[in-house]
């Protein structure tokens, strides 16, 4: 390896959305440069590969020699891209590097943040055989790193009157429903606290609201903190129910019971082999019940238990 002073970790849920090709608005405001993408031929032991240029003016001789050091230091024997099988070994041993089955990857890849002090290098990673391999996409690092801070306090969905109807994680979905029944679902990104992208068009997010009302469709969140489905029981009678995501109303469960307490034994098995929470499991039971784009439809607003955290109020002294 290189004595370039690299810290390499797996990459956090929010950055995983940038190690794929963004906007030109968002490719703006991170600082991206390029990105590389190779494969290791049919054998495992290849490396080619190719460079895609996104802003010239960035790529200055000092990130061209550190990107090589970076990338011919990793191919080195003893590390992840020194051929396909170090790659397969690296990505078995690191599952927490997994993108996992969600709305923002797929299984079969792995990501990886390698920063230097200049620069952030956010590679995926697939080690399966007759894919790309590699995929490194390379930005400033202080311009992606302030843009995630700002992507933090995610991307509002107001009312044409400025009423904040909810937030939405940068990345998630939406389910627009026409006024005749149409539904489609679009990827929304934060731009700025004023501005978001749904699917490929740029929107202020009162221009968005007003077009909604102006069409008669709904804007259904679809959050990733939520899994696509869940078992639960209805309050109002105990049966088995089974809740999807996005979904009003409920489906009835399968192996429901007529008694109560074998339905939530049956319930919080199911849930826990599938890897769904307490406080998952209630939210989607009040988006169900109450509307998606209920505060009780958000799994942070839950504990462990699924009890519903108390927001903290003011004094009353401070109020003036």
């Amino acid at each position: 390896m290189n004595d370039t002073t690299l810290y390499i970790r797996p990459v956090t849920l929010p950055e995983r959305s940038y190690t794929y090709s963004q906007s030109q608005q968002i490719s703006m405001q991170t600082g991206f440069i390029g990105y590389l993408r190779a494969d290791m031929d049919s054998n495992g032991e290849g490396f080619f590969s190719s460079w895609n240029d996104f802003r010239k003016d960035l790529k200055t001789q000092a990130f061209k020699d550190e990107f090589d050091e970076v990338i011919n230091g990793f191919r080195d024997e003893g590390y992840f891209l020194h051929n396909r099988a170090a790659l397969s070994k690296y990505c078995n041993s690191h599952p927490e590097a997994s993108f996992g089955k969600d709305s923002l990857g797929n299984e079969r890849e792995y990501g990886v943040r390698v920063n230097t002090d200049q620069y952030a290098y956010l590679m995926r990673l697939n080690p399966h055989k007759g894919e790309y391999n590699l995929y490194c996409y390379c930005y400033v690092r202080e311009w992606l790193d302030r843009h995630l801070k700002q992507a933090e306090r995610g991307i509002r969905f107001i009312t044409p009157h400025y009423e904040e109807k909810f937030r939405l994680q940068d990345g998630d979905k939406i389910r627009i429903t026409s006024s005749w029944g149409e539904k489609n679902d679009r990827t929304c990104r934060y731009i700025d606290d004023y501005h978001l992208e749904v699917g490929n068009n740029l929107y202020h997010i009162c221009e968005l609201a007003e077009l909604m009302e102006r069409n008669g469709a709904e804007i259904t969140p679809l959050r990733s903190s939520l899994p696509e489905s869940c078992h639960s029981v209805l309050p109002s009678s105990g049966e088995l129910i089974v809740i999807k995501r996005g979904e009003k109303g409920y489906f009835p469960g399968e192996f429901s019971s007529v008694d109560e307490t074998e339905n939530r034994i049956f319930a919080d098995d199911r849930n826990t082999k599938n890897g769904v929470s307490k406080a998952q499991e209630a939210a989607m039971l009040a988006g169900s019940m109450f509307g998606w784009d209920a505060p009780a439809a958000d799994p942070k607003n839950y504990d462990e238990n699924g009890t519903p955290i108390q927001m903290k109020q003011k004094d009353r002294g401070d109020a003036r």
